[in-house]
């Protein structure tokens, strides 16, 4: 049984104030039943990596640089990102593809230099509604999905891999794929990973992120192939991504 993961992206919203909030309530809240974490704007990932505490939540980061260090200026090494207390990175987000053009071929460099620094990439696959209505969502999340498969390293880094299906036009819109459209795509992500290593495609996680809220959480995690949530928008209140965790686990 694949234990339920939901991560919370905060993406580059809310304050010093808003940051300790939200990780005290988060934090407080008993949830065993699933895996949490926390992906705050990179100023705030000391203040609640300081908050959680003993907490049974986990810290990630919105991003990370593939390379180690040197002269990149305004980039964040997973070295760096795991001194501070990260165990997950979301790497390949939508709004990273489309806003500073990464490609997949530097997602996949990503997802490798996450993977050796010892964090799990969340890696973020979808497609555009332009991309759905010419009907090329397997071609695009295919597509996607083989720059990471392609990796030499891939062997080693499939049993932690967290996989996110994110399609963009279900992204901060207040439309969400309906449980069945998700789990299609899902189930042949699982396929697709199968195909490549089999006993991979039954452990990793599987998660759905494109505005789930608590009222369509419940339905979105029946699904079999949807093992938890990559929560946008609902994650800036603690109520409502505590009541998602809850239904997830």
């Amino acid at each position: 049984m694949r234990r339920p993961l939901v991560a919370g992206n905060w993406k580059m919203n809310g304050s010093r104030v808003v940051a300790e909030q939200l990780t005290d309530e988060i934090s407080a809240a008993v949830l065993p039943g699933c895996d949490v974490v926390l992906c705050p704007p990179v100023p705030y990932l000391s203040i609640v990596s300081s908050r959680i505490g003993a907490a049974a939540v986990s810290l990630g980061g919105q991003d990370c640089s593939e390379h180690e260090n040197g002269a990149y200026t305004g980039e964040t090494a997973v070295s760096m990102l795991a001194d501070i207390g990260c165990r997950y990175v979301i790497v390949g987000h939508s709004e990273r593809r489309q806003n500073f053009g990464e490609t997949d071929t530097r997602v996949a460099a990503k997802v490798a230099a996450a993977h050796s620094g010892g964090l799990v990439p969340i890696l973020c696959l979808g497609e555009s509604l332009a991309e759905r209505q010419a009907q090329e969502t397997e071609m695009v999340v295919g597509r996607q999905l083989d720059a990471i498969l392609g990796l030499p390293e891939i062997a080693s880094i499939l049993p932690d891999l967290v996989i996110a299906y994110e399609p963009v036009w279900a992204i901060g819109t207040g439309e969400s794929a309906t449980p069945e459209q998700a789990e299609q795509v899902h189930a042949w992500i699982r396929e697709r990973i199968a195909s490549h290593d089999s006993g991979a495609a039954e452990r990793i996680r599987l998660l759905y992120g494109g505005s789930v809220k608590p009222d369509n959480a419940a339905a979105l995690f029946a699904m079999p192939d949807i093992d938890g949530g990559l929560i946008g928008g609902a994650s800036l209140a603690a109520d409502s991504f505590i009541a998602i965790c809850r239904v997830a686990g």
